[in-house]
C-alpha cells in the first residue's frame, strides 16, 4: 500500500516507520490474504477446506456463493479462483464494483453507511438464490464490515426510509457498532440469521472477516446466517437510549414484530471469522520489530470517543518518554478497536481523523497515526492522518475544527491527511504510535 501523502510524511525514520506499520496491517488484512492463510481446495477429493474444516463438495450438485460488505469482492474473488468450475452461481452486494468481473458470481452495487435502491435490489438476488437453495446445494456466505448497510431488506410494513432514517440518527448520535447492529437485527428480513433460515434445506457455511470489536460472528454484516438471541425490547432500548424518535420503526418494535431467530430451522451454519483486526496488528508488529523497533500491543478492542482515545494515545507516549513504561524506546504502540464519534457540526471527518487531531493537540513526543482501514473515514476520501508534536500550530484553530467536526479538514490543511482510496477490506481502525529511532545496525 502507498498512502498518497507529501514527502514531510517520510521525514524522520519514526514517520517511515509508521507508515510501514499500516501499510503492512492493510496488507496482513486484505481479503486475499485471508483466504491464502485459511482456505486451500483438495481438487481430487473434490474437498473445500477452511480452517482445517474440509468440506466434500461432492455431496452437492450446486456450489453458490452469496455476500455482502465492502471486504466481500476481494473474498468472492479468491474463492471463486479457488473453486473454479464447481462454483454454479452467486451474488454479492458490495460499496464499490470489483476491478474486473468475478467468475459465476454477479455483482451488485449498493450503499453504506446507510442503505439505498441498491443495497435492496442486490440484496433480493441474494434471497432468491437463497430461496432456490435445496437440500443439494453448498451454499457459501460470505460477509464482512459494511454488510449491515449493504444487505438491507426492511421487515414487514418497514420501509427503506425508515431504516436510512434510524440509521443516520444512530450514526450521528455515536451510537456503537454493537448497538446500532442490534437495531438493524431487528428491523431487517435478512439479518439475524433469518437469510440462513430462507436458505432451508441447504448446506450453509459462512465465511467472515471481522470488523467488530471481539469477531462476534452475530455482528458482523448483523449476522444474515447466525442466530441471534437479541429482542425487539433490545433495539427498544438502544433507541431510547439516543433519544431517536421513528414512529413506525417504535410501532413496530412494540407492536408485535417477527420474532428474532433465536434457533435456526436447519442444522447451526458453520462459521468462520479467517480475518481480523488483530491480523493487521500482529502485521505491524513483524514490520515494527523488523525496522528496530519494540512493538507493544494495547489492545485490538478499544472503544468509546475517539478524541478521548487520541488524547490516551498521547499520554502513553508521554509516559514511554518519561519512564520507559509500558515499554522502551525505540518502541511502536499498536491498538485496534472501533471508536466513534458524536455529530454536532457539518464538518468532515470520522473516528480515525478526530483520534489523530485529539492527540496531536496533547503529543509531546513521537508520531501518531491512524486509519481506517477501508481508506474512508467517517464517509469521507481521507483514510487518516498522521501527526507529530508540530503539526498543531494553532491550538484553537485545532479545537474549533474538533469542534465542528471537521478533523479531516484541519489535517488536510496541515498537509497530514493519510489517502488510500478504497482499500477492499475493513477490519476497524489501526493506530499506531512511533517513538524515538531505531536501534543501531538496524
Amino acid at each position: 500500500m502507498v498512502f498518497a501523502a507529501p514527502d514531510s510524511h517520510h521525514r524522520t525514520p519514526a514517520h517511515e516507520t509508521a507508515l510501514a506499520c499500516l501499510a503492512a496491517g492493510l496488507e496482513a488484512a486484505a481479503p486475499e490474504s485471508a483466504v491464502r492463510r485459511h482456505c486451500g481446495l483438495d481438487a481430487p477429493d473434490e474437498t473445500l477446506i477452511i480452517e482445517g474444516v474440509r468440506y466434500s463438495l461432492a455431496a452437492y450438485d450446486r456450489v453458490v456463493l452469496v455476500g455482502a460488505g465492502k471486504a466481500t469482492a476481494g473474498l468472492a474473488r479468491a474463492l471463486s479462483e479457488l473453486l473454479g468450475d464447481r462454483l454454479s452461481d452467486g451474488a454479492i452486494v458490495v460499496e464499490s464494483p470489483p476491478s474486473a468481473p468475478i467468475e459465476s458470481v454477479r455483482t451488485y452495487v449498493g450503499e453504506h453507511p446507510t442503505p439505498g435502491a441498491g443495497s435492496v435490489a442486490g440484496t433480493e438476488r441474494v434471497r432468491e438464490l437463497a430461496a432456490a437453495a435445496d437440500e443439494t446445494t453448498f451454499l457459501l456466505a460470505l460477509f464482512s464490515g459494511g454488510g449491515s448497510a449493504l444487505l438491507s431488506a426492511p421487515a414487514a410494513e418497514l420501509t427503506l426510509t425508515d431504516l436510512v432514517d434510524t440509521t443516520r440518527g444512530l450514526l450521528d448520535a455515536g451510537a456503537s457498532i454493537a448497538e446500532l447492529n442490534r437495531v438493524r437485527r431487528a428491523l431487517s428480513a435478512v439479518k439475524g440469521g433469518r437469510l440462513a433460515a430462507q436458505c432451508e434445506p441447504a448446506t450453509v457455511v459462512t465465511v467472515l472477516l471481522s470488523d467488530v470489536v471481539g469477531d462476534d460472528p452475530a455482528v458482523v454484516a448483523s449476522g444474515p446466517t447466525i442466530p441471534s438471541s437479541s429482542t425487539p425490547a433490545d433495539a427498544l432500548a438502544v433507541l431510547e437510549r439516543y433519544e431517536i424518535t421513528a414512529p413506525a420503526v417504535l410501532s413496530h418494535l412494540r407492536d408485535g414484530p417477527e420474532p428474532p431467530v433465536t434457533a435456526p430451522p436447519i442444522e447451526t451454519p458453520s462459521t468462520h471469522v479467517i480475518g481480523s483486526g488483530r491480523d493487521a496488528l500482529e502485521a505491524a508488529g513483524r514490520v515494527a520489530r523488523e525496522r528496530g523497533y519494540e512493538p507493544c500491543l494495547l489492545s485490538a478492542s478499544f472503544e468509546g470517543d475517539a478524541r478521548a482515545l487520541g488524547r490516551f494515545h498521547a499520554g502513553i507516549a508521554s509516559e514511554i518518554c518519561a519512564s520507559g513504561s509500558p515499554v522502551a524506546p525505540p518502541c511502536v504502540v499498536l491498538s485496534g478497536g472501533e471508536c466513534t464519534v458524536t455529530v454536532v457540526g457539518d464538518g468532515e471527518g470520522g473516528p480515525n481523523t478526530e483520534a489523530v487531531l485529539g492527540a496531536a493537540l496533547a503529543l509531546e513526543d513521537g508520531v501518531f497515526a491512524a486509519i481506517d482501514t477501508d481508506g474512508a473515514d467517517g464517509g469521507t476520501d481521507v483514510a487518516g492522518a498522521i501527526v507529530d508534536a508540530e503539526t498543531v500550530g494553532d491550538p484553537s484553530r485545532a479545537r474549533e475544527a474538533l469542534a465542528a467536526n471537521d478533523a479531516a479538514g484541519y489535517l488536510t490543511e496541515a498537509g497530514a491527511a493519510l489517502r488510500t482510496g478504497p482499500t477492499g477490506t475493513n477490519v476497524n481502525d489501526l493506530r499506531v504510535v512511533c517513538i524515538g529511532a531505531p536501534r543501531d545496525g538496524v
